[in-house]
C-alpha cells in the first residue's frame, strides 16, 4: 500500500487533475493506493472569506458563495463523464444546500464560532475528494471515496484539533480490511470529534491526513504531490538560485517545514518517523523530477546545512530586569502565562545572566502577549524589578538548517559575518543543543537580503551576485555597460562573479528590472522606463534592499555626488568616476569615507585620478604598508595633454581643443578641463589619499586661458574665445620652442603646498616624452626618495574610463 496526497495547486481546475488522474493510474499498477486530496486552490480562502463576511452581516457572503459554486461545477463540466455528470452535479447541490444553511446561519446570528467554522471550510475537501474520485473510477473500476471524518478522530478543539491516535488507527486498519478497492479517495485536512462534530487538523492538515493513513497502514512509502520539486534550499520564490534537495532526513526536513518551508506540513512527519516510512516530496508537473525523498538517512555532499528557511511576521517580546536574576519560577510564569492564553512560542533565547528572556511569537498575538505578561508581573513592575515587556513587530526568523552541522566548526561565524558585511542587523539569536538549526530574528525588511546572502555563501561554490544601480550612459556609461556584457560569463566561471544591472539612469529617464536589466536591450528598456528623478531612483534602490548592491556614478553632475552618504548609510557600495563629492569640503571628504567603514560599504573612486590607471590603488598600499608621502608630481590631464601634445602652427590651439572633444577626452564642458579646475580636483583627491588635509581653494591655480575666456558660460562662447585669443595661444607654443620644452599641465605638491598649471616642460624631465592622453604621476616618499615611484599610461577616454570603474566594481566583488 502506498499513500498519495495531491495539494492545491495540483487539483486546482480540470486540466491538473487529469495529470492527477494520470499519476494514479501509473502509480495504481504496482499496488494499492489510498490518495488523499486538498480543496481546489483558493477554494479554502474563499470559504473563509464568506464565512466571516456572513458574520458581519454583509450580504456578499453570497457572492462568494456563489463564485465556489461555479469554480466547481466548471470542473465537473470539463471533467466527468456524461453518464456520471448529473449524478456528481446532484451530489454538489446537496454540499451546496448545507453550506448556503450554515452561511445564512452565521449572517442571521452575526457570528462564527469555530465549530461552525471548522463544518464550513470541510465543503472544500469534501467537494474536490468526490468530484476526483468519479474521474479516478472512469479510469480505474475498483474506485471508492471515504469520508476521512469516519476514520480519523480527534479532540473538540475546533480549528486545530488533536487526533487520537488509538481510536484513529483501528478505524483505519478495520475499514482497509473491510474493502477491496484498488484506490480509495480521501479528503484531507478534516476530522470528527468522539461525538461526531466536523474538526480540521489546521492549515497544511492534508499532508496530515495523509501520513495517519501512511502510519496506521505501514505504507511502502508516502508521497506529497504539489507544484515544486521537491524541498528546496530555500524559497525559490525569494531566492532564484535555490536548489532542490534529493535526499533529507525526517529532523532536517521537520526543522525546515517547522521555519516556513511550506512544501510540508510540520506534523506531517511525526507519525511515520518512528514507523520509518519514507516520504517523497513530487511535482505532479513534473512527475519525472527526482524530488526529495525524506527518511532516517540522508546522502551527504559535503555541505552541512541542508536549507535556508524563514518565518514572517515575527514579534519579538523581551521580558528583562534585575527581579528576574536567581529568581526560579520566573520562566514557568512567563511559559505558562502564554499557553494559558493560547500564544504558540516560536522561539526562545535566553541570556546567561538570566537578565532577560527573549521570545519569538506571531505578530498578531504581540499584543495579547505583552497585556497577559504585564498582568502576570504587574507587581514586579510595579516595584521596578522587571520593566514592563519590550515587543518589537515586523521581524522575520531566518534559520540554517542541517543534521551534520554539529560536526563542523565556524558555521556561526560564517552565517554572521555574512549576515553583517551585508548590513543585516541580527535581534536575536537560538541554537540548539542538538545544533540542527542556528536560527537569527531580522528585521522584514533584510529577509529577501539575508536568504540571498546566504544562500550564496553556502549553496552557490561562492558565486557572489553584484547589483548594479548605474546612473549616467553617456560615452563612458555605454563603454562600461558593453565591457559587463562581454565580461560576465567570464567573470563568473572565472571569478565567481554574477554582476546584474538592476538599473539605469540618464537626464531623462531610468528604468529598474529587479531581476537584472538584459544588456543587449538595454537602450530600449532605459527608453521605455519612467522619467528620471533622483529621489525616486534613490527610493526604489532602498527597497528592493539587495545584497552586494553597488551604486555606479558616471555622471560630472554636482547634485549626483551629494546622494553618495544616503547610499553608504544602508550599506550599499559607491563607485564613482564623477570628482566633486571627494574633492569637495574635506569634511564631507571624512563624511563619506567614515560612512564607508561603518556601514562596510566601499566607498571607491579610482577613476578620479588617470582613467583606468591604478594610481589611487597604488596610493592606499602605499598609505596601508606604513610609507609616508612628501612630493607629489604629474600631468594628470590627458585631455590637456592631448591638447598640447597636438596644438601646433598647424592645428590651431581651437581645432584641438575640438577634436579632443569629439574623442571624448574632455568633459561635456571642456572650460572645466582647460580651466584646471579639473585637474586641482585630481591633485586634492591625491593630497588627501596621502593623509593630509587639503581644500581645493588652497590650491594655486596658474591658469593659462585669459579672464574673458574663463568667463564665458556657453560652449559657442567658450570656442569663439579661443578663436580670439588664438594669439596669446600660439605665444605660448613659441615660448615653448625657444626654451626647447615642450608645454604641460602640471600638478605639483610639497611641504604642505599644492599648485596646478602650465610648464614649459625640458628635454630630461620625464614628462617630456608624455605623448597622446597619457597621464603620469611621481610619488615621492620615505622609501621613493631618490628614485620617485612612477605610474604612467592613458589617462583619459571613454574606455579607459569605463575599464577603470569596471576594476573597481569587481574590487568590491573580490572583498
Amino acid at each position: 500500500m502506498n499513500v498519495l496526497k495531491f495539494g492545491g495547486t495540483s487539483v486546482a481546475n480540470d486540466q491538473n487533475i487529469k495529470k492527477v488522474i494520470e499519476i494514479i493510474s501509473k502509480k495504481a499498477q504496482k499496488g494499492k493506493l489510498a490518495v488523499v486530496v486538498s480543496a481546489f486552490s483558493g477554494v479554502t480562502d474563499l470559504l473563509l472569506l464568506a464565512s466571516k463576511t456572513a458574520a458581519t452581516k454583509d450580504l456578499n457572503y453570497k457572492n462568494i458563495q456563489q463564485q465556489i459554486q461555479e469554480k466547481h461545477y466548471e470542473v465537473v463540466e470539463n471533467l466527468i463523464e456524461a453518464t456520471k455528470k448529473q449524478e456528481v452535479i446532484t451530489l454538489l447541490n446537496t454540499e451546496f444546500n448545507q453550506l448556503q444553511t450554515l452561511l445564512d446561519g452565521c449572517f442571521l446570528l452575526g457570528e462564527l464560532t469555530p465549530k461552525t467554522l471548522d463544518r464550513i471550510l470541510s465543503f472544500g475537501e469534501l467537494l474536490s475528494s468526490q468530484i476526483i474520485a468519479v474521474a479516478v473510477q472512469k479510469e480505474i473500476l475498483l474506485t471508492a471515496f471515504k469520508d476521512s471524518r469516519d476514520i480519523i478522530k480527534t479532540n473538540a478543539n475546533f480549528g486545530k484539533a488533536t487526533v487520537d491516535f488509538k481510536i484513529t488507527n483501528e478505524l483505519i486498519s478495520t475499514f482497509f480490511k473491510s474493502k477491496e478497492t484498488n484506490i480509495t479517495v480521501f479528503p484531507g485536512f478534516i476530522a470528527s470529534s468522539i461525538n461526531g462534530n466536523t474538526t480540521t487538523l489546521g492549515r497544511g492538515g492534508s499532508d496530515y491526513t495523509a501520513a495517519l493513513l501512511a502510519a496506521a497502514l505501514h505504507a511502502a512509502t508516502l508521497e506529497i504531490w504539489t507544484d515544486v520539486n521537491g524541498m528546496y534550499t530555500a524559497n525559490p520564490k525569494i531566492v532564484k538560485q535555490a536548489q532542490p534537495i534529493a535526499t533529507i532526513t525526517y529532523q532536517e526536513a521537520m526543522e525546515l517545514s517547522h521555519f516556513g518551508a511550506k512544501v510540508l506540513y510540520p506534523p506531517t512527519i511525526q507519525p511515520v518517523l518512528d514507523l520509518n516510512i519514507p516520504i517523497w516530496i513530487k511535482n505532479t508537473f513534473e512527475p519525472d523530477a527526482l524530488g526529495t525523498y525524506i527518511s532516517n538517512q540522508s546522502k551527504s555532499n559535503g555541505n552541512p546545512i541542508k536549507g535556508i528557511s524563514h518565518i514572517e511576521s515575527i514579534a519579538l517580546i523581551t521580558v528583562e530586569g534585575s527581579g528576574m536574576i536567581g529568581v526560579s519560577g520566573s520562566s514557568k510564569r512567563l511559559f505558562e502565562t502564554l499557553s494559558n492564553h493560547n500564544v504558540n512560542v516560536i522561539f526562545i533565547t535566553q541570556a546567561s545572566s538570566e537578565h532577560s528572556i527573549c521570545i519569538g511569537i506571531q505578530n498578531q498575538d504581540a499584543q495579547l502577549a505583552k497585556l497577559a505578561i504585564d498582568t502576570t508581573f504587574e507587581i514586579e513592575i510595579a516595584q521596578h524589578k522587571i520593566e514592563a515587556c519590550i515587543v518589537e513587530e515586523d521581524l522575520c526568523i531566518v534559520a540554517l538548517v542541517g543534521e551534520n552541522m554539529k560536526n563542523h566548526q565556524g558555521l556561526s561565524g560564517k552565517m554572521f559575518s555574512t549576515l553583517g558585511k551585508n548590513n543585516v542587523n541580527i535581534r536575536a539569536i537560538a541554537q540548539g543543543a542538538s545544533e540542527r538549526n542556528i536560527s537569527v530574528v531580522i528585521a522584514k525588511k533584510d529577509v529577501r537580503k539575508a536568504l540571498n546572502t546566504l544562500h550564496e555563501r553556502f549553496f552557490e561554490d561562492n558565486t557572489k551576485q553584484l547589483n548594479l544601480f548605474v546612473m549616467g550612459v553617456g560615452n563612458v556609461g555605454e563603454k562600461f555597460i558593453d565591457q559587463i556584457y562581454q565580461q560576465k560569463k567570464f567573470l563568473k566561471e572565472n571569478l565567481k562573479l554574477n554582476v546584474r544591472v538592476i538599473a539605469l539612469s540618464n537626464s531623462r529617464k531610468m528604468y529598474f528590472d529587479s531581476e537584472g536589466i538584459a544588456l543587449k536591450e538595454w537602450k530600449t528598456c532605459l527608453n521605455e522606463g519612467e522619467n528620471a528623478n533622483i529621489t525616486s531612483f534613490i527610493t526604489q534602490v532602498k527597497a528592493l534592499n539587495y545584497r552586494n548592491s553597488i551604486f555606479v556614478d558616471i555622471t560630472a553632475n554636482s547634485e549626483v555626488a551629494t546622494i553618495y552618504g544616503q547610499f553608504l548609510k544602508e550599506n550599499i557600495a559607491v563607485v564613482t568616476c564623477n570628482k566633486i563629492a571627494a574633492s569637495s569640503e574635506y569634511e564631507n571628504y571624512k563624511l563619506l569615507k567614515n560612512l564607508s567603514r561603518k556601514y562596510n560599504a566601499p566607498f571607491l573612486f579610482e577613476t578620479n585620478v588617470g582613467a583606468g590607471l591604478p594610481i589611487i590603488d597604488t596610493l592606499k598600499h602605499l598609505i596601508a604598508s606604513g610609507d609616508k608621502v612628501h612630493k607629489i608630481q604629474a600631468v594628470l590631464s590627458g585631455s590637456l595633454n592631448f591638447i598640447f601634445n597636438n596644438f601646433s602652427e598647424n592645428y590651431s590651439f581651437h581645432d584641438v581643443v575640438k577634436e579632443a572633444g569629439v574623442q571624448g577626452f574632455t568633459e561635456p564642458d571642456p572650460k572645466i578641463d582647460l580651466s584646471g579646475i579639473d585637474v586641482a580636483r585630481k591633485i586634492v583627491i591625491l593630497i588627501r589619499e596621502s593623509g593630509y588635509k587639503m581644500e581645493i581653494e588652497d590650491i594655486k591655480n596658474n591658469s593659462f586661458l585669459p579672464e574673458e575666456c574663463m568667463n564665458t558660460t556657453t560652449n559657442e562662447a567658450f570656442f569663439a574665445s579661443l578663436i580670439k585669443y588664438n594669439a596669446h595661444f600660439e605665444n605660448l607654443l613659441v615660448q615653448a620652442k625657444e626654451k626647447n620644452s615642450r608645454l604641460k599641465f602640471v600638478a605639483s605638491f610639497e611641504n604642505g603646498k599644492a599648485s596646478v598649471g602650465l610648464e614649459f616642460i625640458p628635454v630630461e624631465s620625464p614628462f617630456y616624452n608624455l605623448e597622446g592622453k597619457d597621464n603620469i604621476v611621481q610619488f615621492y616618499t620615505d622609501r621613493y626618495v631618490d628614485q620617485p615611484l612612477l605610474i604612467k599610461g592613458a589617462g583619459a577616454g571613454a574606455a579607459v574610463t569605463a575599464s577603470g570603474i569596471f576594476a573597481d566594481v569587481i574590487r568590491i566583488g573580490n572583498v
